[in-house]
C-alpha cells in the first residue's frame, strides 16, 4: 500500500532543488520521489508540533513538470488524494517541522506552508481540516497527499487513494504546541462552522477555558473549569408535566470521551481497544462507509474532568497524538 505513499510526496530534501541546494537538485535529478536527504528527527518520543517557517517559494520543478507556490485564497479544487506514512515518518518537511504519519497533516505543491485546509472524501461525506506542511504530490493530477492518519479518518486508507475537495482555508499558526489549534478547528468543524469561519472560530476556542461549554435551552450552563480544550455535545431530555406546577431546576450530567480515532481495519481497531480496556472504559463502534465498515474507539464515559484529563495523558503517550476530549451535557430537568 506505501507505494502510493511513495508515488505521492517529495519531503523538503527531494524537491527542494526549491531550497537551491546542489545535492538535493541531484537527488532530485536521479529520482524525485527518492526520498533521500531529508533529515531524520534526532529525538525519542514524539516528535514536536510545528517549529517550521512560513513558506510559500518560488517555483519549481520535479520529474519535468513546473509548479508555482503562491498565496490562493479562494483555492477550492477536486480531484485525487493519496497518502503516506512509515516511508517519511519523522522526517523533516518543505517547511522545517517533522513529519508524524498519526498527526492530521497533508502535502500539497502550491499552497503556503504552514496553512489549513479542509478535504472532504466525495466518496463518503467525510471531512476533516489537515495542517499543510509538505509539498507534493507529483504524480498524475494527484491535488493533495495527506498522512496517514488524515487518511484513515477519511476513510480510505485501505484503497490507497479517494477522490476529495479541497478547499484552502488560511494560514495555520507556526506554533500550535500539543496540536491544540488544529484540534479546536477540527471541534468547530464537527459542530457545523462554515470554512470561512473555522479559524476565527478555532481562535475563539483556543482562547477560551478549554470546558466552556454550549448553553442548553432554558438551562444554566455547566460550571467553568480548567479542564484543557474539549468538544462539548449537548442534548436535552426533560418530562413534561401534566401541568405546570413549579419551576424546573435543571440537572446537567456530565460526562467525558478521548476520542482515539477510526480504523478501517477491524482488527486493529480491536488491538486499541484491547489495550486500553483494562484501564479504561472503552466504546468500540461500528459505522456504515461508503467502502465498507469504519470502527471508531474512544475512552469513555469518564465522569470526571480530572479523570479525563489522565485519560487523554495516556492516549498521547501511547502514541495517539490527535486524540482529543469529547465532553458531553445530558440535562434533565426535575420538578421540585
Amino acid at each position: 500500500m506505501l507505494r502510493f505513499a511513495r508515488n505521492g510526496i517529495v519531503l523538503v530534501a527531494i524537491g527542494l532543488a526549491i531550497a537551491g541546494c546542489a545535492s538535493h537538485k541531484q537527488t532530485a535529478k536521479r529520482d524525485p520521489f527518492a526520498g533521500q536527504g531529508s533529515p531524520i528527527y534526532p529525538g525519542k518520543g514524539p516528535v514536536p508540533w510545528g517549529g517550521g517557517r512560513y513558506h510559500v517559494g518560488k517555483p519549481y520543478q520535479v520529474a519535468g513538470e513546473w509548479f508555482t507556490p503562491k498565496e490562493q485564497p479562494g483555492y477550492d479544487k477536486k480531484g485525487v488524494a493519496s497518502w503516506y506514512g512509515e516511508d517519511f515518518n519523522r522526517r523533516k518537511t518543505s517547511n522545517g517541522e517533522w513529519f508524524d504519519m498519526n498527526r492530521l497533516t497533508a502535502a500539497h505543491a502550491t499552497l503556503p506552508l504552514p496553512s489549513y485546509a479542509k478535504v472532504t472524501n466525495l466518496e463518503n461525506g467525510r471531512e476533516i481540516v489537515v495542517r499543510i506542511n509538505d509539498r507534493g504530490p507529483f504524480v498524475d493530477t494527484r491535488v493533495m497527499d495527506l498522512s496517514k492518519a488524515a487518511a484513515a479518518e477519511l476513510g480510505y486508507l485501505n484503497q490507497g487513494t479517494a477522490r476529495v475537495r479541497v478547499q484552502y482555508l488560511g494560514p495555520a499558526p507556526l506554533s500550535d504546541k500539543g496540536g491544540h489549534h488544529l484540534m479546536a478547528m477540527n471541534t468547530e468543524l464537527d459542530r457545523g462552522m462554515p470554512a470561512r469561519s473555522l479559524i476565527a472560530a478555532a481562535d475563539r476556542r483556543k482562547g477560551k477555558s478549554a470546558a466552556a461549554s454550549a448553553v442548553v435551552a432554558q438551562a444554566e450552563p455547566a460550571k467553568k473549569t480548567s479542564a484543557p480544550a474539549v468538544e462539548t455535545v449537548a442534548y436535552r431530555t426533560t418530562a413534561e408535566p401534566e401541568a405546570p406546577t413549579a419551576a424546573a431546576a435543571p440537572t446537567i450530567d456530565v460526562s467525558y470521551f478521548v476520542q482515539l480515532g477510526s480504523f478501517a481495519d477491524g482488527g486493529n481497531a480491536a488491538r486499541v481497544r484491547d489495550r486500553f480496556s483494562a484501564v479504561w472504559p472503552v466504546q468500540f463502534i461500528e459505522l456504515s462507509g461508503a467502502a465498507g465498515p469504519i470502527y471508531r474507539v474512544r475512552l469513555g464515559p469518564i465522569s470526571g474532568s480530572g479523570d479525563a484529563e489522565t485519560a487523554l495523558s495516556d492516549a498521547r503517550s501511547a502514541g495517539f497524538a490527535d486524540a482529543r476530549l469529547i465532553r458531553t451535557e445530558a440535562v434533565q430537568a426535575s420538578l421540585q
